[in-house]
């Protein structure tokens, strides 16, 4: 959509007001738009756990309704993560602070983005999630709860592990744009590496270094 429709019909398409205060029918939309955005751009990482987990299931002469129930505990905490950003976004667009492609109109405000979320990258609280994201087995073997309910809290703990790891990459969208389909590809890109490739940790430092440069760089040269 975002390809092939001018910004103002699109979203009057989606019924959603352009430059009016939103409706509780706007946030909504909004919401199930991140919603969709944020379980297809994490699908890529997630997918060694939750495989790993029906492998498990599987072998233990279970069906595949608790890999279901698992996925279903992983997409309610970015659900959660989706209702934030949709208030955000509301936030943003009665300050009047965003551009028809969902971007920040504000050079220091995305400069700040950028550096706050280049720093979390350093963070040794964003190197332990990612450790958790980054061993699928030793995560299952360590949280491993039996039954329906266990699954549901296996993928909550996972979901809260992935959230931890990847919120500051996806407030980056607010930088780019929201509706910026290379911008979208890029995060997901840069989440799967540092989930998947070796020396993720490196390159999550590398990452964070690089956006606060960038950061610093638009908040004083721009």
């Amino acid at each position: 959509m975002a390809g092939a429709m001018a910004y103002g019909q699109m979203m009057a398409d989606m019924g959603m007001s352009v430059d009016a205060p939103w409706t509780v029918t706007d946030v909504v939309v909004t919401f199930v738009m991140w919603s969709v955005m944020m379980v297809g751009m994490m699908a890529p990482s997630a997918a060694p756990v939750v495989t790993l987990f029906a492998a498990m299931q599987r072998g233990r002469g279970a069906g595949a309704s608790p890999a279901i129930v698992f996925g279903a505990g992983y997409v309610v905490i970015w659900s959660a993560f989706s209702a934030v950003a949709a208030l955000a976004q509301w936030a943003l667009h009665e300050g009047a602070l965003l551009s028809p492609g969902m971007a920040v109109t504000s050079v220091r405000l995305g400069a700040v983005v950028l550096i706050a979320a280049g720093i979390y990258e350093l963070t040794p609280l964003k190197g332990a999630c990612l450790t958790h994201c980054r061993t699928p087995l030793g995560f299952l073997m360590s949280h491993w709860r039996e039954g329906t309910r266990g699954a549901l809290a296996m993928g909550i703990r996972h979901g809260a592990y992935c959230v931890g790891c990847c919120w500051a990459l996806m407030i980056l969208l607010f930088v780019g744009g929201v509706m910026n389909l290379l911008w979208v590809a890029a995060l997901t890109l840069v989440v799967l590496v540092e989930k998947a490739a070796p020396g993720g940790i490196v390159i999550a430092g590398t990452a964070g270094a690089v956006m606060i440069g960038a950061g610093l760089l638009r908040l004083f040269v721009s």
